[in-house]
């Protein structure tokens, strides 16, 4: 029985897990309350019976679960079983929050470093007992971009990971047009800034975009700051970005 420690907030992602492991390994080795705990069922007594016959159990840390009494009782239990051998418990990490201290010493698997795509293979992996080792496709990129959206205005924030990157030039995708939004940098004094319509990527796609060229180094802790935001809230004319990285 593969056991999935979560809390309702993070649904979205532990149900996309749970649907990959049931095409995977049989709905009916996945104990996800969604499916498992049916109207009329005792839900003390359909977790117990799970965490008996448990071999796998992924806790999912975020700063939710931790808060969870619930999800505090299922993972201190497992951890008691795996203590005697009788259970794999395997932390997986959601969001920034602290793993706590007694799990430190277990290797988690990393959504919130790596993505779900990654996390889902590595747990498809411990439960199949094959290396989750894979080499990355994509390699390694120091520049990251960070989105935060509220209603009509988004902030982009491009970090620098790891070392400084000398040339800061970077391509915002959108489908908004030139006049439907403002945009600017985020406490810049000097740097230069070009819509550009219709531009034809490598892949084929035709995309309107905003370019920004900042005259400094962009380095860890000194990331650079793009708001951008709807001219008018009141027309049906949001802030539509292409998920892009940065250029």
């Amino acid at each position: 029985m593969i056991f999935l420690s979560h809390t309702q907030s993070d649904k979205p992602i532990v149900g996309t897990i749970a649907q990959q492991l049931a095409e995977t390994f049989g709905r009916e080795k996945v104990f996800y309350d969604s499916w498992s705990i049916q109207p009329g069922d005792g839900i003390i007594d359909q977790m117990n019976s799970a965490l008996t016959n448990c071999k796998y159990f992924f806790f999912f840390v975020s700063n939710q679960s931790l808060q969870s009494k619930m999800v505090t009782l299922e993972w201190q239990n497992a951890l008691y079983k795996s203590t005697r051998g009788e259970i794999n418990i395997i932390p997986v990490k959601v969001d920034n929050s602290m793993m706590p201290a007694i799990l430190l010493q277990t290797l988690y698997i990393d959504i919130f470093g790596q993505g779900l795509e990654c996390a889902a293979r590595q747990i498809i992996d411990v439960i199949s007992e094959n290396n989750t080792y894979h080499k990355v496709e994509n390699g390694f990129h120091n520049i990251r971009a960070y989105l935060t959206q509220k209603e009509n205005q988004l902030l982009i924030e491009f970090r620098a990971e790891v070392y400084m990157e000398p040339h800061s030039r970077y391509l915002i995708l959108l489908e908004n047009s030139r006049d439907e939004i403002d945009y600017k940098a985020v406490g810049e004094c000097s740097y230069e800034v070009e819509f550009q319509e219709k531009i034809q990527l490598s892949n084929g796609i035709t995309s309107n975009a905003i370019s920004f060229t900042r005259n400094t180094a962009t380095s860890p802790h000194f990331p650079f700051i793009v708001e951008i935001s709807s001219k008018n809230a009141t027309r049906e004319h949001h802030l539509h970005t292409f998920s892009k990285p940065p250029v």
